[in-house]
This record gives C-alpha cells, sequence and structure tokens, in this order.
C-alpha cells in the first residue's frame, strides 16, 4: 500500500510588507472615523489627512460639486499656508478638475515632463514648480460629488497599488458626503412643514429662543450694550379659509396655503425666517427690525396678500385678506412666550377690529393695539 501523502493543495501565502500593513491601517483609522462622526468637515480632514501622509504631496484641493449650479469650488487645501481659494469656482467640464468631475474618470501625469501640453503648462505656472498631477473623481453611484487634486506627490515612484489605494480613500470621502447629506434632508424635513416648505412651529421656537438669547446680556455681565438689539414676530391669519375649504376642498385649500406662504416668503426675503405656525396661520421672525422697520415690512405683507390673484396658474385667481399682528423685542416682550403672546394677541384685535389689517402691540401699555388698517380695506 502507497503510503506517501498528497501534496497539499494550499497555496503559499506571500507575507504582508509594511506598505500593505501601512494601507490597512490606514483604511482602519479612516472607517472608523466615519463611523464615530457625522460632522463633514471633520471627516474630510481625516480622510485628507491620511492621503497626505501616505502620499506626501507638495499640495492638494479638495473640491466639491455644487450641483445646483454645475460648478466646483474649494472646500480643503494644504498646505495650510495657503488659504482656501474663497469664492473660486469651477464650470463642470472645464479645466482638469472640470473635465474630471464631467467624465468621471481619473487623470494621472506622473511627469508633466512627458506630456508636451503639460510641459507648456507648466512652463507657463513655473511658481507652480509642478512635476506631476493626479485629479480623482468622488462618486457615489452614477453621481459625481467632489474632486481630489494632487500636485507632486512622485507618482512615477510609487508601486501601481497606489492609484487604486487613492479611489479607495476618494470612495471613503464620497460615504462622508452622501452621509452628511442625507443628515441635512434628516434635519431639513425635521424643521420644515410639508405643506408650505416654510419652517414649521417648532424651528420657530428654537431661533425664537436663539435670539432673545443673543439680545439678552447674560447674568452678571458687566458690559451693558449701549442700544439694546431689535427684532419683531409677525402673526398673519388667513380671513375666512374655513370657506375656501368648504367650497373648493381640502387639496385646493392645500394648494393655496403653499401659494401663500410663498409670498409671504418672497415679500421679507431670506434675511427673515418664515414659518407655518399652524392650520391658516403663518409667522415671520423680523431679524433687526425696530417697530417702525418692522410695521412698514409687516403692512406690505399684509397688502401683497390683499392684491395677489392665487392659483390663477389652475384658472381659479382666488382672492384672500390677512389679519396680521406685530410685536417687537424687547418692548413688547422678553422672553419668547411674551412675544408670541403679544403678536397673537395684536393679530386677534385686528381679527376683532374687521379683518383685513395689521394691529401693532404698543409697549407703553400692555395688550393695547395700535391698528395700521389696510390701504384697500372698506369700511
Amino acid at each position: 500500500m502507497n503510503d506517501r501523502r498528497k501534496p497539499s493543495r494550499r497555496k503559499r501565502r506571500e507575507p504582508i510588507g509594511s506598505r500593505q500593513m501601512e494601507s490597512l491601517r490606514v483604511f482602519h483609522d479612516v472607517a472608523r472615523a466615519l463611523t464615530s462622526s457625522l460632522e463633514l468637515n471633520a471627516l474630510l480632514g481625516s480622510i485628507m489627512e491620511k492621503m497626505e501622509e501616505f502620499f506626501g504631496p507638495d499640495h492638494w484641493s479638495l473640491l466639491l460639486v455644487d450641483e445646483e449650479k454645475a460648478e466646483l469650488y474649494y472646500a480643503l487645501t494644504a498646505p495650510t499656508n495657503e488659504p482656501v481659494p474663497e469664492g473660486l469656482r469651477i464650470a463642470i467640464g472645464d479645466g482638469l478638475a472640470g473635465h474630471v468631475a464631467e467624465t468621471g474618470n481619473a487623470l494621472i501625469i506622473p511627469d508633466v515632463n512627458a506630456d508636451p501640453a503639460w510641459s507648456r503648462y507648466a512652463a507657463q505656472h513655473p511658481e507652480l514648480n509642478l512635476h506631476s498631477l493626479a485629479c480623482f473623481p468622488i462618486r457615489h453611484g452614477e453621481r459625481t460629488l467632489g474632486v481630489l487634486q494632487i500636485r507632486n506627490s512622485e507618482l512615477d515612484l510609487l508601486p501601481p497599488e497606489s492609484a487604486a489605494f487613492l479611489r479607495v480613500l476618494c470612495n471613503y470621502a464620497a460615504i462622508a458626503l452622501e452621509n452628511a447629506r442625507h443628515v441635512r434632508l434628516i434635519h431639513t424635513l425635521g424643521i420644515t412643514d410639508d405643506c408650505t416648505g416654510l419652517f414649521n412651529a417648532r424651528h420657530l421656537y428654537t431661533l425664537l429662543e436663539e435670539q432673545v438669547a443673543q439680545a439678552t446680556p447674560a447674568r452678571g455681565a458687566r458690559v451693558v450694550p449701549i442700544q439694546q438689539p431689535h427684532f419683531s414676530l409677525l402673526f398673519l391669519d388667513l380671513d375666512r379659509f374655513k370657506s375656501v375649504n368648504d367650497t373648493h376642498g381640502h387639496l385646493i385649500g392645500s394648494r393655496l396655503l403653499a401659494e401663500a406662504g410663498g409670498l409671504i416668503k418672497r415679500m421679507v426675503g431670506p434675511e427673515h425666517d418664515a414659518f407655518r405656525y399652524g392650520g391658516d396661520e403663518f409667522v415671520v421672525l423680523l431679524r433687526g427690525l425696530d417697530k417702525p422697520a418692522a410695521t412698514k415690512l409687516a403692512q406690505s405683507v399684509n397688502d401683497a396678500v390683499e392684491e395677489a390673484r392665487f392659483l390663477s396658474g389652475e384658472g381659479m385667481a382666488l382672492r384672500l385678506t390677512a389679519s396680521a399682528g406685530l410685536a417687537t423685542f424687547p418692548q413688547d416682550g422678553t422672553t419668547l412666550h411674551e412675544l408670541i403672546r403679544s403678536s397673537d394677541t395684536m393679530m386677534y384685535a385686528a381679527k376683532a377690529a374687521g379683518r383685513n389689517q395689521l394691529c401693532v402691540a404698543d409697549g407703553s401699555r400692555p395688550a393695547a393695539a395700535q391698528p395700521q388698517g389696510s390701504r384697500h380695506r372698506q369700511e
């Protein structure tokens, strides 16, 4: 009987080299960072720090895609003594970074002197001291989220797997960017009213608390502001809105609310915040406006509601009016609840006075109203 043992089929394992161990360590560190934080700048900084440690480039830049404008903008750059070029944007398709963002394909030039076009570019820009250049897309699925540019990393001296290593780091960056997008989306959904797209009442309380805190000197503070900062709160309630729902149905009512909310937001502009408080009530936080300035803007909002014809695109041209109440910090309240109560009381005063008008709180007489009326209102 043949006692010879069959040769082992097991393949011989090559020992892991120091460079491979270093790669694994970097992957581990980046993966741990991805699962320990959702703070985008910290994550991207950690990923780029590992890239810099591993490849040692003279200079690198991380550009992110602004999808609405189809442009790239600088998010991070190194060395740190070179500031991020604020305001500088690159159209998708323009230049090296724009081309990589558009095509989704990496571009690696180990030696610019071996490429006539890049040799001329290097000669035209001696301040860059350009020897090598690499540009990698940061992609999630079919979308390009950003571009990584690396300059003078001695790419020709690196092993072939280095490009694959860079792509993996770019994939990590893509995960961080996509996670941050989801976090922003969840946050937006949590503070936004579904019907109108305005902020919701929960976010009103948050912002109002912040506004009061910023405008109120800390207890025990020795420095008293020379001039008390102002802001105002405007409450608007659409007059006889229930009749719209009764006549046209709740679907038309919801569309009308959305159009009315959009009009209010356009009238107050981006420097102020508009909210749907509930039902057919809206609130506007007028930042930095004292009573005269806030009254002027509030009256223009009320007039705009009266003059508008809503749902014209659906052949309806519905008309609305609003009753509005205005209160100002600190004359009409020094706390969140006092301000809300003052402006809400003024809104009900406008309702009681015949609707379609603005009533302004009189801080010298609590709960007293100064009716402003409407230039189009008929008594």
